[in-house]
């Protein structure tokens, strides 16, 4: 049996309550339906369905990472219209997110499972089924420092889908050598 794996950074309970003041006050329509608080996640690396043995080699992925906190930096909404999501995002990528999204493609690669992103585009999905462009205010800038980051199991069989937390490691204060 195969499962759907993601490495993400997970917001605390005061983070997600924020988001989810900010998405309520966009008034995206009745058509737009909100992310719920508990799924609110910012992707480091999608992995893929993987089988059981698979997913063991991508679990030892994310624990041999040594990542360092970083400071993220939520300063817009935007409207992405090929997924019909809205999106708060950081436009500054900070360089030890960059460098972990990094170094995971490059082990997932090396199983064979390179998803071949052009880009990291650090965000936090708010609202999907979003048809048309609406008129986005400006966000009041969100901090987040992640303390940690997660493997993170996702099933998009029901009508919403349901993240669940695999393992998480620590984002280290500074970069140490194994």
């Amino acid at each position: 049996m195969s499962e759907r794996l993601f490495f993400a950074f997970w917001p605390d309970a005061v983070l997600r309550a924020r988001l989810a003041a900010l998405t309520a006050s966009l008034g995206l329509g009745a058509e737009a339906r909100a992310v719920a608080p508990e799924n609110y996640h910012l992707t480091v690396a999608f992995v893929g369905a993987v089988d059981g043995a698979r997913a063991a080699h991508v679990r030892a992925i994310g624990s041999a990472q040594r990542p360092v906190r970083c400071e993220l930096q939520f300063d817009a909404f935007e409207y992405w219209p090929k997924p019909e999501v809205v999106v708060a995002a950081a436009r500054r990528i900070a360089p030890a997110l960059e460098q972990l999204w990094a170094q995971l493609h490059r082990d997932l690669a090396g199983l064979g499972l390179a998803q071949n992103p052009k880009r990291l585009r650090p965000h936090v999905t708010l609202a999907r089924n979003v048809a048309a462009e609406p008129s986005l205010q400006s966000v009041p800038s969100v901090e987040w420092r992640p303390l940690e980051f997660c493997l993170v199991r996702s099933d998009t069989s029901g009508e919403r889908s349901v993240y669940t937390v695999v393992d998480t490691w620590p984002l280290l204060d500074e970069a140490r050598n194994p």
